[in-house]
Parts: C-alpha cells; structure tokens; sequence
C-alpha cells in the first residue's frame, strides 16, 4: 500500500501556550483527555470504533538500521500516546512487519492495539501460511482484520478469511486497492461479496473514490481505510510556499498535513486514514488531525476550491 513520507517541511505550529504544550507531546491529564478526545468513528457491522487516524507501514518501516529503529519506536509511542490504535502493514512490505513486532516488544505492548494486515499470494496454503508467518512477526495472538491486499487471488483468500472469522481466528476481513487500480473489479466484488472493511486511495487531489466506492461501502455497511492521504507527497509539493487559509482554524486545523487529513476522515463513508512516516514530528502532526473539529459539507467544498486555486 502505499504512502510514502517526503521530507517536506510543514507549517510549524503556531499560537496559543496549548498548542506549543501540546508539541511537547505530555500524556495528558485525565481532565485533558476527557476535553480533548481523539475522533472516532463506528466500524458499521459492529458497533465497535476506532480513532480516525491510523498508521501504515509501507517503506517507512522497512529496514534494519538500529538507529531508524529507535527513531521508530519514538513514533509509536507517540501514536499510541496520541490514541492511535490501527496499525496497517502486508508481507509486500519487506521488513515491515517483523519490525513492527520487535518494536511492540521493544515499547511494551499497548492495552489497544488494531492490528491490521494482508494477505499477498497465491493459492488457499500459500496464504495460510502466509498469515501465520505475519502473526508470528507481529508477536500476537490474532490479528483484527485480515486483508487480501491489491485483489491478489481474492476468490481463493476470501473463502479462508470467512472461514478463519467463523472460528475466531481472525475479527474482520477485507480487502484492499491503491492509487485508482482495479476501482472496477472492486466495486464489483464490494457488491457481491460481504466484507467488513475495504481499502482504496483517496485524497484532495484524488477524489474517483466519491463517485462509487464510498457511497457503496456505506451503503453495504463496510468500514472505509484510506492510503495514500498525501498522494506519495505530491499533495505537500502543490502547496509548497503557500499559505494555510485563514479559515483553517475554524476545523482546529494548524498544518496543512492536517488539513488534507480532516478533509478525509470528515467523508461519512470513511473511517480511518493510514498515513505512513518515519519521522517523529510528522507522527504528531498526523496525530493532531485526530483531535478538534472536522469541516462540514461546505467547508468540505471550500477546502477543494482553496487547493484547486492553488
């Protein structure tokens, strides 16, 4: 899957003595975290939520350096500081997953964890397999939710996945596209088959996803992920220079990472974003888009004009 964090800088935090407290990054008081609560939306065919940010894995965690692994064991503690619960990787992502166990053992366990990944082979052993090998390198029991990633062998997964929530093995199933591949098969399998989740591209710049699949994932009460939130940078490079609206800061928003995040989570159909980064103050950047207000219908529609202009 999927997103790719560029080094490109930000609009630092500016304002009030919150703010700069807040990019501090203190685990909140009890006061605090009742006042400032991470969003959260429902994952329709359970009743259950989960904070509309999320973390993906792609790239940014594949490696064996020590010292970007100490860089990224800082970055999930601060997700998980912040709220964050769903973490979405796949066996396509090299190291990922193996990292992302030693880090989980390396920061001691969270009391909630999402844990999210994929299936991406051919053929019903070769994915069983699969999927044990990934539970293995995560260092957990089961897995929340189980995709077939990009479609690969859907048929064959997708018997194995019903099969594996029947006896408990796994809690949802689903499955995944990126960056505007395979819309079509997708949409057909989102009305024939029953799925829990589904995973697709959509952003500012990229919005194919409104026309179909999100009006049909409510409409067939499937949780909606988001990859590629920033379009691999293209989005942050657009907006290089040029100011955040004013505005902005009627949804609580002070970067414009945030703002091309709330611009996601604040869809109806959709229920998390994964961004991907390696890096500490994008984490809590990221995080922040979590928190506050999120734009209504028009100021959903300004936020397009205001991008569009640029």
């Amino acid at each position: 899957m999927n997103l790719i964090d560029y080094p490109i800088s930000r609009r630092t935090f500016v304002g009030s003595l919150a703010a700069a407290l807040a990019s501090l990054w203190f685990p909140p008081t009890r006061l605090q975290a009742a006042e400032q609560a991470a969003l959260r939306k429902t994952i329709p065919g359970s009743g259950e939520s989960l904070p509309v940010i999320g973390l993906g894995t792609s790239r940014t965690f594949d490696t064996g350096d020590e010292t970007a692994l100490r860089d990224l064991a800082e970055v999930l503690r601060a997700f998980f500081a912040s709220g964050g619960e769903l973490i979405d990787s796949s066996p396509m992502y090299g190291e990922s997953e193996r990292v992302i166990g030693a880090l989980l053992e390396r920061i001691g366990r969270p009391q909630r964890l999402f844990a999210a990944t994929k299936v991406w082979t051919d053929g019903e052993q070769a994915g069983i397999r699969q999927m044990e090998d990934s539970r293995q390198k995560w260092g957990i029991e089961r897995f929340d939710l189980m995709q077939i990633h990009n479609l690969r062998d859907w048929r064959v997964h997708l018997k194995t996945l019903h099969a594996w929530k029947a006896q408990g093995k796994i809690r949802y199933t689903g499955i995944t596209t990126s960056h505007g591949r395979d819309h079509r098969e997708l949409e057909q399998i989102l009305s024939q088959e029953k799925l829990d989740f589904v995973q697709f591209s959509y952003n500012i710049e990229d919005r194919d996803a409104e026309r179909r699949l999100l009006p049909l994932a409510a409409e067939r009460g499937m949780a909606v992920l988001v990859n590629r939130p920033y379009q691999r940078g293209e989005l942050f490079r657009k907006v290089k220079g040029k100011p955040l609206p004013d505005w902005a800061a009627e949804i609580d928003c002070s970067s414009w990472g945030q703002f091309f995040l709330k611009f996601i989570v604040s869809h109806p159909a959709v229920t998390c974003a994964i961004p991907a980064t390696a890096k500490l103050h994008h984490m809590r950047d990221n995080m922040a888009a979590g928190f506050g207000r999120l734009p209504d219908a028009a100021m959903r529609r300004r936020m397009v004009d205001y991008y569009t202009a640029l």
